[in-house]
């Protein structure tokens, strides 16, 4: 590194360099119930006082639905917690972030332009099915410009395991 670089580095004046890949492994749980349907899941960040941060996924039926005449966008304020964050803020389909609805199994997903400073950030994920239940769960993510630490939840019912992984672009 030169010393033009390093004195620049030290005096915390170079911004640290976007994540060249952000991963997530997102397991869904296979509830045995007579009529199952996919559920509607939201994956984001916040910082520790409960700022929004980042939507990292949504997942949703993105078909017409027959005969009505909509998406399943109406059904995305199901997703009760993140609708209230910032879901009804925004126009679905969101690229890079909004995706079909996953049946049950495990899902890796390349989470696409995730650019945050170093820092303390809380991983929410929450998941809602029709006819089904609703779980939200947190939990901390510490990101100091190169690797993720932490950002593995573990649901009860409908989110099963979730483990994001960051690599730097360096």
């Amino acid at each position: 590194m030169s010393r033009r670089w390093a004195a620049l580095a030290a005096a915390g004046m170079m911004q640290t360099l976007p994540p060249a890949k952000w991963q997530a492994v997102i397991e869904i749980p296979r509830i045995e119930v007579a009529e199952y349907h996919r559920p509607y899941f939201a994956l984001w960040l916040e910082k520790p006082d409960g700022t929004f941060v980042a939507n990292l996924a949504v997942w949703y039926d993105m078909r017409a639905k027959k005969g009505q005449g909509e998406e399943g966008t109406a059904w995305l304020k199901d997703l009760r917690a993140w609708w209230r964050k910032i879901g009804r803020e925004l126009t679905m389909p969101v690229d890079g972030v909004s995706g079909p609805t996953r049946p049950p199994g495990r899902h890796s997903v390349t989470l696409s332009a995730v650019s945050l400073p170093p820092g303390e950030y809380v991983l929410v994920a929450e998941a809602a099915r029709e006819l089904g239940g609703r779980e939200v769960v947190r939990g901390p993510l510490h990101w100091d410009g190169r690797t993720v630490h932490g950002g593995s939840l573990q649901g009860k019912s409908e989110i099963g395991s979730i483990n994001i992984k960051a690599e730097n672009a360096r």
